[in-house]
């Protein structure tokens, strides 16, 4: 009996890659909505919440067992009002169930699978399910539902109270002044995780968490830590020569499952790109590594060539499975590698690992990565440097011509204002360290897209676009990145149109995200969609919490707006959150930047006169990581006012007080030593 449904269900209008390839499961699935929410109050049946996401593998897995079966959508049709979520498009709904199956499983994970009663509580779940073991659940919870409702509604309870109290942040009694101690408490047992051997964390699977490198990177960097900063450097070599890094297209997959950054678990994300961007040119910035430029140039390339939208927005994500198999158009068979190669196939499947058995667990097949120095290379093969590098690049050109040729994994083309709002950020770092315009441009287009078409009536954001129509009220962690991404374009243009954007996005934030009872953002709107519970995002993850981005754009906007009420709040949500810091500090990395900033002061280097673009691209080879740059001739910012000259000056200011001006970014630089 075929699986295929010739008739749609209720997702066949979603916007949403995800739920449109669940338009044709026998299943009655329904987008979270009313029609869904009402149906199951009226019908008083059980809701079935499934969340899973576009490039997510055992989605698709669970997909092809049990949604595109017949017996088991009899089942689910039959019970449940079952309703698909794109978890990247309703993080919210997400973020409420994911803290349901933790508190009942203590891991969790997609695809998430959670049932909940008529009025949304939930009361059972888990993440994957084999399809027998999916039934008997389904059964199980049904049979409770229609013969001990009682017992269901007490488990509800119990795990709706558990959710709504799950990480309650309460302002601090007094803020704390913070000190050298304070750092070194937090870095002391974090240095144990470091793996010496292979770069990251010793444990496995690894994934890149560029936040945590670059709060490390700083750290290493601004206390001359040697050890630090040696890790991060060693972390950030070994990624890029892996398989986690796609070593002919540029871009990295979303994490390896073994502990040498080999095999990758193939889905790219445009979150982790973006991210490992910025990291990869703030580590060029600080430590002139030609490689780490290479791996940025080249990531930055895969995006223009495979994510960039006709709008100048940034897709979301390419899919780990094409034509049904994991991985299947990033690996190669070694005659294959061979015959395109030619006489330099032999030196080129040393540089890359290829062999005739294959290098991973799927037989004669190989995931490029490096294993074997350069210098060992031009020694064994004698052959000049140039030469080597110039054989490198025309073999990728050629590998990367017929992969070109192969079926695509699938591309989930929704843009999120979110992760546009990061990756329009790492083109405006790539631009002001590398001096190139271009990714000023890009970046800018993208940026002035969604002024355009993304705002809403009341001064707010949508959260998503795609096919011309924005739908989704935007979250917390829109606002966040989007406004660090009009900070940073300012930082390079000196355009105040970017950040009286920023600015008024962050007084939005603060009326409709805040808490009365907290420092911290609640992560919907009050303007929202009324949800079970109301949730702060505290702790800093794959992504860096939505609240702790804002506190750092408070405390920018805060220093460049002179506006108190936006550093006292910065310092306020810092301080209630502190104590969590050191005592895991990876899941506070973002929190610990900030600290860092407190500790070692912000430097606002501000930049007047006709040569001030000069100036601040010479500025920009230097690697100051706790600074704001401003400037331009014309200004109405109060750091500025009372400096404007057609001569060029620099001054060096903080805690509100300006050093006399210099003329060359020598004598700011002895300021700032």
């Amino acid at each position: 009996m075929s699986n295929l449904h010739s008739e749609p269900n209720n997702l066949i209008n979603a916007s949403s890659p995800y739920l449109l390839q669940h338009a044709y499961n026998p299943v009655h699935w329904y987008e979270w909505g009313n029609d869904a929410l009402a149906k199951a109050k009226a019908e008083n049946k059980l809701i079935l919440v499934s969340i899973g996401y576009s490039a997510c593998h055992w989605c698709h897995v669970m997909e092809r067992e049990s949604f595109e079966n017949h017996e088991v959508a009899e089942v689910m049709n039959q019970h449940f009002i079952c309703i698909k979520v794109d978890r990247e498009e309703r993080p919210d709904i997400d973020q409420i169930y994911m803290y349901a199956i933790q508190l009942m499983t203590g891991s969790g994970g997609w695809p998430l699978n959670c049932i909940c009663l008529p009025d949304q509580r939930p009361i059972y779940g888990g993440t994957y399910f084999r399809k027998n073991d999916w039934i008997n659940i389904l059964e199980n919870v049904a049979g409770l539902w229609a013969n001990e409702p009682d017992k269901a509604i007490q488990y509800a309870e119990r795990l709706t109270a558990g959710i709504i109290n799950s990480e309650k942040i309460v302002p601090s009694a007094s803020l704390e002044t913070y000190t050298e101690a304070h750092l070194t408490e937090i870095i002391a047992p974090w240095k144990h995780h470091f793996d010496i051997g292979f770069g990251g964390y010793n444990r496995a699977p690894k994934f890149p968490l560029p936040n945590n490198w670059a709060f490390l990177l700083r750290y290493g960097f601004l206390k001359d830590d040697e050890s630090v900063f040696t890790a991060v450097c060693h972390t950030l070599e070994e990624m890029s020569r892996g398989g986690i890094y796609d070593q002919i297209g540029g871009g990295f997959a979303r994490y390896s499952v073994d502990d040498k950054w080999h095999v990758p678990h193939f889905e790219k994300m445009l979150y982790d790109n973006a991210q490992l961007i910025s990291l990869y040119i703030e580590a060029y910035q600080c430590t002139k590594f030609d490689s780490f430029k290479q791996t940025a140039v080249e990531s930055l390339e895969w995006v223009f060539n495979e994510m960039t939208s006709p709008e100048s927005l940034f897709y979301s994500a390419l899919d780990a499975d094409s034509e049904g198999v994991e991985g299947k158009f990033y690996v190669w068979d070694k005659a294959e590698f061979d015959s395109l190669l030619g006489e330099d196939a032999a030196l080129l499947a040393e540089y890359y690992n290829v062999t005739a058995e294959g290098n991973w667990e799927e037989e004669q097949t190989n995931i490029l990565r490096k294993t074997i120095a350069d210098d060992d290379l031009i020694a064994k093969y004698e052959i000049e440097p140039l030469k080597l590098y110039d054989r490198v690049k025309s073999a990728k050109a050629k590998l990367l011509e017929v992969r070109n040729r192969r079926v695509r994994p699938g591309l989930d083309d929704k843009c999120l204002t979110a992760w546009n709002g990061m990756m329009i950020k790492a083109l405006a770092d790539s631009a002001t360290v590398l001096n190139h315009d271009l990714y000023y441009q890009k970046a800018s287009a993208a940026a002035a897209f969604i002024l355009a078409n993304l705002k809403t009536s009341n001064g707010g954001l949508y959260r998503n676009y795609k096919n011309g129509k924005a739908t989704i009220t935007a979250f917390l962690d829109d606002y966040a990145f989007f406004i660090e991404a009009l900070i940073a374009l300012y930082e390079y243009d000196f355009d105040e149109q970017w950040l009286r954007e920023a600015k008024n996005f962050t007084d939005y934030v603060i009326e409709q995200f805040g808490d009365p009872d907290s420092p911290m953002f609640f992560y919907t709107s009050a303007a929202g969609e009324s949800l079970i519970a109301r949730k702060h995002e505290i702790m800093d993850n794959v992504i860096p919490a939505s609240n702790s981005t804002m506190a750092q754009n408070l405390k920018k906007l805060g220093l460049l707006f002179d506006l108190e009420t936006y550093t006292v709040r910065a310092d306020e949500m810092l301080g209630a959150v502190y104590s969590k810091i050191k005592t895991y500090g990876s899941a506070y990395s973002n929190w610990a930047i900030q600290l860092l900033n407190e500790i070692e002061g912000i430097n606002e280097i501000a930049i007047v006169g006709l040569e001030s673009g000069l100036v601040k691209l010479e500025l920009s080879n230097h690697y100051i990581p706790n600074k704001i740059t401003l400037g331009g001739t014309k200004s109405n910012l109060p750091l500025l006012k009372g400096k404007q000259s057609n001569e060029t000056k620099v001054y060096i200011c903080r805690n509100k007080v300006c050093q006399l001006p210099v003329n060359t970014v020598e004598e700011a630089l002895a300021y700032l030593h």
